[in-house]
């Protein structure tokens, strides 16, 4: 299992604590700048900062101890078994495909072993081309090669698909998940696309700065946020304010009260049945977010169902199959949702610009976080 815990001050700021066990993809989400490429860095040896703190491990024996600041242990990069895909391959253009993965092997290798290696690849017949005789998708698969032929014991890829092109994206796609079927060991994947992560990864980090906010299921992190930057950096639209009531004497068991605040001046406000996970003091200053598909909109309301929201259709955008919608809330006019709906519903609703719908939010679909005070 890989174990990570860096500490860094200056000006490549890393907080970042995290682990990957054997046969796991792990993605390290997070805009530019976040210090993704620097963790991957600092896991490869390839950091070179004086000031680098904490612990990187990949098992028990001693070998396995890469770096240890608090006992002096800093493996150099040629030393620590990883492999390595760059976001541009790094391919010598001077070299065969043959020639550059021959570079890696450790230990030295025999022509039927890398003939085996191409192979499984994609790569049969190419061994003896030079990078630039080599297609975008071909070269990525020979940094793949060339990675694995160092027969390592954590594979780290730095955004490896953002240089391709979507269909060779696809197969590059399909070629890692029949990988990861063959090579159990722990893998990690930068990437600042966030349906790359959701695809791909079996957990997320989320970085900022430098700092781990989150680390979790794809599916469990983006429906759920820890936190306000979180919400921000996982692309979350509905991100709203607003005030927790726990469990009154109108409300269905196991759920408490959300009032839905509307501008700062405090004009309007909605109440909403969610779920009371008794995590919250009563009264207690929220932010909140909603799972987008779990909302439900019709043409006629509900009386029967729970946050159920009389709304003004503001704008429809269409995007082929999709299309992107603002509602604006009767009861709060400065707020709006968005939601990405089937342009075929939304034929079939008779749902125009101007006209009224009626948006049901489920308790469920409702996100709170606690508002840090400062």
């Amino acid at each position: 299992m890989l174990q990570v815990l860096l500490k860094n001050e200056g000006p490549i700021r890393l907080d970042a604590e995290f682990n990957c066990v054997r046969g796991e993809l792990l993605a390290l989400v997070g805009p530019s700048g976040s210090g993704k490429t620097s963790v991957l860095r600092a896991v490869a040896g390839l950091l070179k900062s004086p000031g680098l703190q904490g612990r990187v491990s990949v098992g028990n024996r001693a070998e396995d101890l890469w770096f240890d600041s608090v006992r002096g242990i800093r493996r150099a990069a040629q030393q620590r078994r990883v492999g390595l895909v760059f976001q541009h391959y790094a391919l010598f253009p001077h070299l065969t495909a043959i020639e550059n993965v021959a570079l890696a092997a450790h230990p030295p290798r025999d022509a039927a072993y890398f003939d085996t290696l191409f192979e499984r690849m994609g790569l049969a017949g190419l061994q003896h081309r030079r990078p630039s005789q080599l297609s975008g998708g071909q070269q990525q698969r020979v940094a793949l090669a060339r990675a694995l032929a160092r027969e390592p014991q954590v594979l780290l890829l730095d955004e490896p698909f953002s240089a391709v092109d979507a269909p060779t994206r696809q197969t590059l796609y399909h070629e890692l998940a029949a990988l990861r079927q063959s090579v159990a060991i722990p893998m990690v994947l930068v990437t600042h696309d966030l349906n790359e992560a959701r695809r791909l990864a079996d957990r997320v980090v989320i970085l900022d700065a430098g700092e781990s906010l989150q680390v979790g299921p794809p599916a469990r992190v983006f429906a759920s946020p820890r936190n306000a930057r979180v919400a921000e950096l996982v692309g979350i639209q509905n991100h709203f304010q607003g005030r927790f009531f726990s469990n009154g004497p109108g409300d269905a068991p196991g759920c408490g009260r959300l009032v839905w605040h509307g501008d700062e001046a405090g004009t309007g406000h909605i109440s909403l049945s969610v779920v009371d996970k008794k995590r919250l003091d009563q009264g207690a200053e929220v932010s909140w977010v909603v799972a987008g598909e779990l909302l439900d909109i019709s043409v006629q309301a509900d009386a029967q169902a729970l946050n159920t929201l009389a709304c003004s259709l503001r704008e429809v955008l269409p995007l082929g199959e999709i299309s992107l919608c603002t509602l604006v809330p009767a009861q709060l006019p400065s707020q709006c949702i968005t939601l990405n709906l089937s342009s075929a519903a939304l034929r079939q609703l008779g749902a125009v610009p101007g006209g009224v719908l009626y948006l049901h939010i489920p308790p469920e679909a409702v996100h709170i976080m606690p508002v840090r005070q400062t």
